[in-house]
């Protein structure tokens, strides 16, 4: 996962780890702790938001629970949590989708998210020779983007990106790409003049926008196929099913501090609390940044899902070739059933 300034999408690896091993809790596997304590797996980017305002805002605590946190990555997430190092994570439906299809028994119990918060970023020099600006028509973005070169962090960004040339006209080899390992690469990348432009999560093209090094040329409010409503879920809290059928009312005291977090957030986006809570787990991201990357998802009334729902995220999922087969989920996969 992820560098902080935005969220990878690979595909989970799922084979048992070290990390989570080491990280068991001394109560035994999945178990939470006497005094109330669960272990939860978040990541460093936009999406853990309800999960550290869930801790800041006291919704935890008023459920009689303590939380502790273990930041977990794309590579490390499912392992974590089939092993009872976390019970439970906040996750991706990529990663999730990916642990149904091996079979691996985890239920999703709350969606946090909905939204896929892109941002296309060009370089200045870029920006100047095609005359592009952040009020550019996202068609003609895409076609002054032929012959240029990206860079890719991710195979699902690079993905995102090919939707978003496709959805205008422009092939996908139309441009050249160069692999590179993290956004931060691709920042670096950028600034060296090695590539033109790269796509990933806000809050990191705004900052670089911000910081005079790139424009960004498109985002999920310019892009259809990137919209929230084409792309669906952006984070569940995932459980394994063992540890729900043995802890359903942790869970359900989990589920419900989170959905009174996102609630928050669904009608007090722009308070101090917020924002307080928003600079804590992203240092060094401008406010102003931060409050436009936030206003970019849909941070949920309700964590409640649907079999539509479902449907939308997983023909967002199929249309990235992100796993090696069509995804499905079913009714047994996710649960409305510890919400209040």
């Amino acid at each position: 996962m992820p560098h902080p300034y935005g969220r990878s999408r690979a595909v989970a690896v799922l084979a048992a780890t070290a990390l989570g091993a080491a990280l068991l809790t001394a109560c035994g596997a999945g178990d939470p702790g006497s005094d109330g304590t669960v272990t939860v797996g978040v990541g460093s980017n936009i999406f853990e938001l309800p999960i550290r305002l869930a801790d800041a805002n006291g919704y935890f605590a008023r459920q009689g629970l303590k939380v502790k946190f273990v930041t977990l990555n794309a590579s490390t997430g499912i392992s974590a949590l089939q092993s009872g190092s976390v019970q439970f994570l906040n996750d991706s439906p990529t990663d999730f989708v990916s642990a149904v299809a091996k079979n691996v028994p985890v239920t999703a119990i709350a969606a946090d998210g909905v939204g896929n918060p892109l941002g296309l970023i060009v370089s200045t020099d870029f920006a100047k020779r095609h005359g592009l600006t952040a009020a550019t028509p996202a068609a003609q973005v895409a076609k002054a983007l032929a012959g240029s070169t990206g860079g890719a962090s991710s195979n699902n960004t690079k993905a995102e990106t090919g939707l978003f040339l496709t959805s205008y006209g422009v092939a996908k080899d139309a441009v050249k790409w160069v692999s590179l390992p993290t956004p931060a690469a691709d920042k670096a990348a950028l600034k060296s003049h090695q590539i033109d432009w790269f796509t990933t999560s806000e809050p990191a093209p705004l900052q670089i926008q911000q910081e005079g090094d790139g424009v960004v040329v498109a985002d999920a409010t310019k892009v259809p196929a990137w919209s929230n409503a084409r792309t669906g879920y952006s984070e569940v809290v995932v459980a394994r099913k063992s540890y729900l059928s043995q802890h359903a009312g942790t869970a359900r005291k989990f589920a419900t501090a989170v959905q009174q977090a996102t609630a928050y957030m669904n009608a007090h986006l722009d308070s101090p609390t917020v924002r307080a809570v928003a600079r804590k787990a992203l240092p060094g991201v401008p406010a102003d940044v931060l409050e436009s990357s936030l206003r970019l998802v849909d941070w949920p009334a309700r964590g409640s899902m649907s079999a539509e729902g479902w449907k939308t995220a997983l023909a967002f999922i199929n249309s990235l070739d992100a796993l090696p087969q069509t995804a499905e989920v079913t009714a047994d996969d996710w649960t409305d059933a510890y919400l209040p």
